[in-house]
């Protein structure tokens, strides 16, 4: 069965064709730039290089048009026609409390993505433009539904409540969603298969550290609090995300800097983490490059950094009673030895031991702590387009339309 992952950005639309009978990537790519100019569309198929268009791409039909036109295409393509595919998987990012699991879309559905894009304005009307592409060109192809958020609509409700009245959460559901769900279900599933333990047994602490970042108690195969909250800004110390907060500095810097609401979001979402504290880049190679020049607000940036990572990783091995594993993914979680290293070396008490040359050139999933360390520590490199294809081939499979969907 050949699937389809399309991955809708507001101006940009990542997609992999993967054949799920080996589970082998057959072609990927993304399509930038989207309505604006120096549009720019890369596809790599599995047999050569890749290939560069450079081109205005007017809207995300046009994107997903090239898309299909390269995967058939003469020379580069990899199927003989579009109807090779049975399958496309959307990442969708907000569901809410309504999407518990990937569904199959239909009117509901996109129903649902609509209502939530009060809660994700950047994402879910992406996600709806990538869904009515592939109907208007691909009208007779079953779509799947994935949400970042489901994972964790097991958490409980005493984790996901904020202390604010309860009128307001019935009245406007702000409560903590969380985010990365597909990467914390997939490298937690991981882990039980390298550790050969069943998931339904393990208590596990999921770290995606990137640009964007959260880390995640998952107990029992279930999530049972993340980092994340109502928004991705909350939780870790990001790329330019502040994280956690005193909520009253939103109020304190609009009075003395005289800042709009959208200024305030701005200073938070986009000047504020490791890039403000820095003053270098949001980039973490960047800052681990003046490190090494003993740069003094890079080591401080990384120190409050490090820190950061190490008290959620503390406080939910507290609240599962124990961690088995622990488990670094994503960009910096799984390219950088050194910040493992550093927040683990916080983790001292808990029972981390990591061995430091197998942390320093570990290049693929595996163990990186010590034999006797009371807790199992992992790198494994996430693999979205792969959870979405699996979820999207089961839910194929099975043709369970809606299982997952809460009465809207």
């Amino acid at each position: 069965m050949k699937i389809l992952v399309i991955n809708c950005g507001s101006s940009s639309v990542k997609y992999q064709l993967l054949d799920m009978d080996e589970e082998k990537v057959l072609a990927k790519g993304l399509c930038e730039r989207i309505g604006t100019k120096g549009g720019r569309f890369k596809y790599t198929p599995y047999h050569q290089g890749a290939v560069v268009w450079e081109k205005f791409i007017p809207d995300h039909k046009s994107a997903v048009e090239m898309v299909l036109r390269a995967l058939s295409h003469e020379k580069y393509g990899v199927v003989n026609s579009i109807d090779a595919i049975k399958g496309i998987g959307h990442r969708i990012v907000h569901g809410g409390e309504y999407i518990s699991q990937s569904v199959i879309i239909d009117g509901k559905v996109k129903e649902v993505i609509n209502i939530c894009t009060e809660l994700a304005p950047l994402h879910n009307p992406a996600n709806l433009m990538g869904i009515k592409a592939c109907e208007e060109l691909m009208p007779d192809i079953p779509m799947v539904g994935v949400f970042d958020t489901a994972f964790h609509q097991t958490i409980p409700a005493y984790a996901y409540l904020y202390g604010i009245p309860y009128k307001l959460y019935e009245k406007y559901k702000i409560r903590k969603y969380g985010f990365h769900g597909i990467s914390h279900k997939y490298v937690a599933a991981r882990a039980a298969e390298i550790l050969g333990r069943p998931l339904d047994n393990l208590k596990t602490v999921s770290c995606h550290l990137g640009n964007g970042a959260s880390v995640c108690a998952i107990k029992n195969g279930q999530s049972v609090d993340t980092s994340m909250g109502f928004t991705p800004l909350a939780g870790l110390v990001m790329g330019t995300r502040c994280g956690d907060i005193d909520p009253a500095i939103a109020a304190y810097l609009m009075k003395k800097e005289n800042l709009t609401v959208e200024e305030l979001e701005d200073v938070l979402n986009k000047q504020s983490g490791v890039f403000g504290l820095s003053g270098i880049s949001n980039d973490f190679r960047d800052i681990e490059n003046a490190q090494i020049k003993n740069d003094p607000q890079a080591n401080l940036t990384m120190e409050v950094f490090s820190y950061s990572v190490s008290k959620y990783i503390a406080q939910y091995a507290m609240a599962m009673d124990g961690m088995d594993a622990l488990i670094f993914t994503a960009g910096l979680g799984q390219n950088s030895y050194i910040v493992r290293q550093d927040i683990c070396t916080n983790l001292k008490s808990l029972g981390v031991e990591i061995d430091k040359e197998k942390n320093r050139y570990c290049t693929d999933a595996q163990i990186i702590s010590r034999q006797e360390s009371q807790v199992c520590t992992m790198m494994i490199p996430t693999d979205e387009e792969l959870a979405i294809a699996r979820e999207t081939k089961a839910l194929l499979l099975n043709q369970k339309h809606c299982a997952g969907l809460a009465a809207v």
